[in-house]
């Protein structure tokens, strides 16, 4: 059974597990606690099943039978307009009303908020990757420019909606398989981590510190 808390003591069997993100509260609240965990969790699984389904399907046109955006687009238009035309002219035969689309009006305080949220989020975006490429955490540097590169090989391997659709089914999977194995995950992400720091510490005294870099100029908020 994987231990969940450990000493202090330099054996291995003795550390402590590190909680993932070094969390207090449960997957479920970590999420929000809300409809969309309940999904990503697979609380709800008809809801997620058909979720999971339909980015299925989108994969399925794109990808595999080379549907082109433009085109869907017009035939699920012309679909719409079909069904719509024989809806509005059989109503009557059969007593019915004819259809009603909703009409949805977005406000404009809401579409501000929406933008200001984008805009916020993607100041903080640029002024992270800045502190990054700046190599004021040499650690942090050498994770993103990694995982960058590691990217771009996954990128030129497979297309952009094969992409989309593999990250698609990591969120809509890995939550729930974490919830399941939440303990051997810890346990191993432990003992990874570990391992990683011991790895940086050797690469930054043998190889990081040997490297000149200038002063940093600091940001002027």
């Amino acid at each position: 059974m994987v231990p969940h808390s450990l000493s202090d003591s330099s054996s291995d069997d003795d550390r402590t597990t590190i909680k993932l993100f070094r969390r207090h509260r449960s997957v479920h609240k970590l999420l929000g606690g809300r409809k969309v965990a309940d999904v990503l969790l697979w609380r709800n699984r008809n809801l997620s099943a058909g979720i999971l389904a339909g980015a299925t399907l989108v994969w399925f046109l794109f990808d595999v039978v080379e549907y082109n955006i433009v085109t869907l687009l017009c035939h699920i238009a012309l679909l719409g307009i079909l069904l719509l035309f024989i809806w509005s002219n059989a109503a009557p035969l059969f007593d019915r009303p004819p259809p009603q689309i909703p009409e949805i009006i977005v406000s404009e305080h809401a579409f501000r908020e929406i933008v200001l949220t984008i805009y916020y989020k993607l100041a903080h975006f640029v002024s992270t990757l800045y502190d990054i490429a700046c190599g004021k955490d040499l650690k942090k540097f050498l994770s993103v420019t990694g995982s960058l590169w590691i990217l771009a090989v996954v990128g030129d391997a497979c297309s952009f909606t094969t992409l989309l659709y593999v990250g698609f089914l990591c969120v809509l999977t890995v939550p729930a398989l974490y919830e399941r194995y939440e303990a051997e995950v810890d346990h191993l992400i432990s003992k990874g981590g570990e391992d990683l720091n011991k790895f940086y510490k050797k690469v930054d005294s043998n190889v990081l510190n040997k490297i000149p870099r200038g002063p940093v100029k600091a940001k002027v908020h």
